[in-house]
C-alpha cells in the first residue's frame, strides 16, 4: 500500500489527539502549536491533492481490513482532496488574523480551551470529507456541533450563551433527523458504506415498489442537513450566531462548518443513494425552490439589517442559496457551479467577518453602520479587504464571486426547462442587484470621512451600541511606546492579519481568474466520485 493513502486518515487522529494536548499547553503555546498543525496538515492533503491528479484515481483505506458491510472506510478523490486543502487554508488564516480579538475576547486561561475545541473541529471536518461510511458521518457530525458551539460560547457574554444554545438546539435536531434518515436506509440496504448502500437501492427502487420508503428517508435525512447547514427557512439563527461570535469563530462557522455539512449532502446523494434516484424523487424540486427564496429572502434581510456583521450573515444564507439552487438543478453542470459555490463562498466569507471587528475597533468598538463611516480610512487595510470581499459578493469580474454567477448562469442555458431556465436567471439579475445594494451602500458608508457630530458619537459610544474591551485596546495601542514588547506584538498581530487577509484575496482572485483550472478539478473530481 502506497504511504500517501494513510495521510486522509493521519488528518483525522492527529486532530483529535491534538485536542486533549492543548488542554495542556499556555495560551501562546496552544497557538502556535495550532498553526504548526495546520501547515502539516495542508502538507498532508497537497500530497494527497497531488496524488489523486497523478494517478487520475480515487482510492479507498479500509480500517482494520474488514469488508463490507462491517468495516469503515476511507475516500479520497482529487474533489475530497481539494475541498480539504481548502478547509485547512481558511482555517489557518482564521486563526492568524483572528489572534488579536481572541485575547480580548476570551480569558487568558480558557484560550488554551479554545484550540483544544478547534482542533477536534478540524478533525470533525477533515472526516466528514473523507468518510466513506454515512454512519461515521453522523458521529462527526455530533462532534462538529458540539466543538462548534463550544467555540462560540466560550466568549462567554449573554448574546453568546443565548447564540449557543439556539445553534446547539437546532443543530441537534438536525443531527437527529440525519440519523433517522441514516437508520432507515440501513433498514432497507443492511449497509453502512455508501458504494454498497447504493448498489442495494438500485436493486429497491428497479421496479418502483420500495421508491416512497427510500424517498421518506432521503427527505429526512435532507432536512436534518438543511436545518444544520442554513438552508431556507432554517437560517434565522445566522446573525446572533455569526455577529456575537468572536472572528475566528465567526470565520470557522460560516466559511467552514456549514459548507462540511452540504458537502456530505452531496457525498450521500451521489455516493450512497446515487443520484439517478435522487432524480426520481420531488427532493431536488424542493431544494431549487428554497435555494431560490433562500437567495432572495437573504438579501432582502441583509438590506434591512443596521449591523454590519449581520449583514454579512444574511448575505451567507442568500449565498447558501446558491448551493442548494445548483444541487437542486440536478445536472452536472449546476454541480460544478455549486461546488465552486462552496470553494468562493469559503474563502470570500472568511475575509469579510474576519475584516468587519477591525472597521469596528476604529469606529468606538461599535458594528453599527451609522458608528462605522469612515472607518475605511481609519484602518486601511480592513477597507481594502472588506472591499474585495463586498467586491466579490457583487459579482465583479476578475473577483471569485463573477466566476460562480458566469457557471450558474451557463448551467441554466444548458437546462432543458425553460421554466427553470427562466427562474434562474431571474434570481442571477435579482440577487446581483440586492448585492450591489447593501455592500455597495456599505463601502461608501466606510469610506466617506464622517461629520464632527458622527466623530463625537462614536468617541461617546456606549454600551449599546457594542463598545467594550475592544475599544480599550485599540486606545491602548495608540498610546504604545514604540520598541516595547508590546509594540512588537502587535507589529506582528498585523502581519498575520495582513499575511492571512492576502492570502485569501489571493486565493479569490485565482477563482476569479483562473475559474476554468479550478472547476477542470472538480470535473476530475466528479468523475471520481461516484
Amino acid at each position: 500500500m502506497n504511504f500517501i493513502w494513510n495521510l486522509p486518515l493521519f488528518t483525522i487522529v492527529l486532530s483529535l489527539f491534538s485536542g486533549p494536548l492543548c488542554t495542556m499547553l499556555k495560551a501562546k503555546a496552544a497557538k502556535y502549536y495550532t498553526l504548526f498543525l495546520e501547515c502539516s496538515l495542508i502538507f498532508m492533503t497537497t500530497l494527497v491533492f497531488w496524488y489523486t491528479l497523478h494517478t487520475r484515481k480515487a482510492f479507498t483505506y479500509s480500517m482494520g481490513e474488514f469488508p463490507a458491510p462491517w468495516g469503515n472506510e476511507i475516500r479520497a478523490g482529487t474533489l475530497e482532496a481539494l475541498i480539504a486543502l481548502l478547509f485547512l487554508v481558511v482555517l489557518l488564516c482564521s486563526n492568524l488574523a483572528g489572534w488579536h480579538f481572541l485575547k480580548i475576547d476570551i480569558d487568558e486561561s480558557k484560550i488554551n480551551l479554545y484550540y483544544s475545541l478547534l482542533n477536534l473541529l478540524t478533525a470533525a471536518l477533515m472526516a466528514l470529507v473523507w468518510t466513506n461510511d454515512i454512519f461515521t458521518g453522523y458521529v462527526f457530525l455530533e462532534i462538529l456541533t458540539l466543538t462548534s458551539c463550544g467555540i462560540l460560547i466560550v466568549r462567554e457574554i449573554g448574546r453568546t450563551t443565548l447564540a449557543a444554545v439556539r445553534y446547539m438546539i437546532l443543530n441537534l435536531l438536525g443531527s437527529g433527523l440525519y440519523l433517522l434518515g441514516v437508520v432507515l436506509l440501513y433498514n432497507l440496504t443492511g449497509q453502512l458504506l455508501m458504494v454498497p448502500m447504493q448498489e442495494t437501492l438500485a436493486v429497491i427502487t428497479g421496479n418502483g415498489a420500495g421508491m416512497p420508503a427510500v424517498s421518506l428517508s432521503i427527505g429526512i435525512l435532507t432536512i436534518g442537513l438543511g436545518i444544520k447547514s442554513g438552508l431556507f427557512p432554517f437560517h434565522f439563527w445566522m446573525p446572533d450566531t455569526y455577529g456575537w461570535a468572536t472572528p475566528t469563530s465567526a470565520s470557522v462557522l460560516s466559511s467552514l462548518v456549514s459548507k462540511a455539512y452540504i458537502f456530505l449532502l452531496i457525498k450521500v446523494y451521489y455516493r450512497a443513494i446515487g443520484i439517478g434516484v435522487i432524480a426520481r424523487t420531488p427532493i431536488l424540486k424542493i431544494l431549487f425552490v428554497l435555494g431560490i427564496c433562500g437567495i432572495i429572502f437573504g438579501s432582502v434581510s441583509a438590506i434591512r439589517a443596521n449591523n454590519i456583521d449581520r449583514m454579512v450573515a444574511f448575505s451567507s444564507a442568500a449565498q447558501i442559496g446558491y448551493i442548494y439552487m445548483g444541487i437542486g438543478m440536478g445536472s452536472t453542470a449546476a454541480l460544478t457551479a455549486a461546488l465552486f459555490q462552496i470553494m468562493t463562498h469559503a474563502v470570500t466569507k472568511s475575509l469579510l467577518f474576519l475584516t468587519t471587528p477591525y472597521l469596528a475597533e476604529v469606529s468606538g468598538d461599535s458594528l453599527l453602520f451609522k458608528r462605522l463611516q469612515g472607518s475605511g480610512h481609519r484602518n486601511r487595510m480592513a477597507g481594502f479587504f472588506f472591499t474585495i470581499g463586498a467586491l466579490s459578493m457583487v459579482g465583479i469580474p476578475v473577483f471569485g464571486g463573477f466566476s460562480m454567477k458566469l457557471l450558474f448562469a451557463q448551467s441554466a442555458v444548458l437546462e432543458t426547462s425553460v421554466r427553470k431556465m427562466m427562474m434562474v436567471m431571474l434570481a442571477l439579475a435579482v440577487s446581483s442587484l440586492l448585492n450591489a445594494l447593501y455592500f455597495i451602500r456599505t463601502l461608501v458608508r466606510i469610506f466617506t470621512e464622517p461629520s464632527q457630530e458622527t466623530e463625537k458619537a462614536s468617541a461617546a459610544a456606549g454600551p449599546e451600541d457594542g463598545a467594550g474591551e475592544g475599544a480599550k485596546a485599540a486606545a491602548a495601542e495608540k498610546e504604545c511606546v514604540p520598541g516595547t514588547a508590546r509594540q512588537e506584538e502587535m507589529e506582528i498581530e498585523r502581519l498575520s492579519y495582513g499575511t492571512a487577509g492576502m492570502i485569501l484575496t489571493a486565493a479569490n482572485v485565482v477563482l476569479g481568474l483562473f475559474s476554468w483550472v479550478v472547476v477542470d478539478l472538480i470535473s476530475r473530481g466528479l468523475s471520481m466520485f461516484s
